[in-house]
């Protein structure tokens, strides 16, 4: 568990010091893991961005269906949630690539004056968009979570809280806390395969949005960093569009998905 809690600050660091692409070994590197730390460390190592299963040659097995039954479905729900994000990391390689910004950044990324969010070292921003909260301690099904100013949804509840300040939310075995910003428009895999755009409801009034940029596939080609805005208008309707400068504002072409229309406000 100690191994697992510093993997975290090693990846956040790394990215602070420029190296953005980074993970540790999934499972661990030496040892046999109980199931529980097993599946931790996967759920973790899934939402960084070097992700894969490693060990030592002498450690015990490290796939997971070497762990129970119970283990391999959850893993698989873990995988698959890995690969629904899959356009949304591709997004955060170009810009990490264009600009230095980590993928994993720490919750005081956008707001350093904030004492409260530099001392928190156990959870992590993916992106502009993700707020991730692992569990890093045995027996854990509910964390206490430090949230940065505005309104944060549970991706796996639709709950919504509101920041800054701290909240209590459910960690069972099967998942860890993901909460997502209110306003983002997050590029995922769509049920077809194809890109669908993931837009988080704003509060009424209020606008958010979200930059993505597409796999361009084989060859040398520099893809697009396209823009995208949300609003929520005041009868709460959600109104998605793309950016292309000076004010030019067009609808998408992509399928859209809102989330967090449930929630009050």
């Amino acid at each position: 568990w100690p191994g697992l809690r510093a993997s975290l600050s090693l990846v956040l660091g790394l990215g602070l010091c420029g190296v953005p692409y980074s993970g540790p070994d999934v499972g661990g590197f030496g040892g046999s893991p109980s199931p529980e730390l097993y599946l931790r460390r996967l759920q973790l190592g899934a939402l960084l961005p070097l992700f894969r299963t490693q060990a030592a040659l002498r450690a015990g097995r490290g796939e997971p269906w070497e762990f129970g039954p119970d283990v391999l479905g959850h893993a698989r729900v873990v995988l698959d949630e890995r690969q629904r994000l899959r356009p949304y990391w591709v997004t955060l390689a170009q810009l990490a690539h264009r600009t230095g910004a980590p993928y994993v950044r720490p919750l005081w990324w956008s707001a350093p004056e904030e004492r409260a969010l530099r001392d928190c070292e156990d959870a992590f921003l993916l992106g502009d968009s993700l707020l991730v909260a692992p569990v890093l301690e045995p027996g854990v099904t509910r964390r206490a979570v430090r949230l940065p100013r505005g309104r944060w949804y549970d991706t796996a509840t639709g709950r919504a809280y509101e920041g800054p300040g701290q909240v209590l939310v459910d960690a069972p075995l099967s998942r860890v806390p993901v909460l997502a910003r209110a306003g983002a428009v997050l590029p995922v895999r769509g049920a077809d395969g194809g890109l669908e755009l993931e837009v988080w409801a704003p509060p009424r009034g209020r606008t958010g949005g979200g930059l993505v940029v597409r796999d361009a596939g084989d060859g040398w080609e520099v893809p697009e960093v396209e823009r995208y805005v949300s609003r929520r208008q005041v009868r709460g309707r959600v109104v998605v569009q793309r950016d292309y400068g000076d004010g030019e504002l067009r609808d998408v072409k992509d399928p859209v998905r809102v989330r967090g229309l449930d929630a009050e406000g």
